[in-house]
């Protein structure tokens, strides 16, 4: 999950603080969750899944098909 969540930012070139912005974090927390050292809460993984516009099944691991939200 950590890593999908790291390549999808990476992906569309954003930054941590970017996202942690977002979020409603900073962009220290962002990177523990990031790394996996810190867990994301159900609010933040739906924050992620529309904002990426994608399945919280996908940034979980659920699933290999991003598939889009229509």
């Amino acid at each position: 999950m950590y890593r999908r969540i790291k390549e999808l930012r990476e992906d569309r070139d954003l930054t941590q603080a970017d996202i942690a912005k977002l979020l409603g974090t900073t962009q220290q927390q962002y990177s523990k969750i990031e790394k996996g050292q810190s867990d994301i809460s159900g609010e933040k993984l739906k924050l992620l899944a529309n904002f990426y516009n994608i399945s919280a099944d996908y940034i979980l691991g659920l699933s290999n098909e991003p598939k889009q939200i229509k």
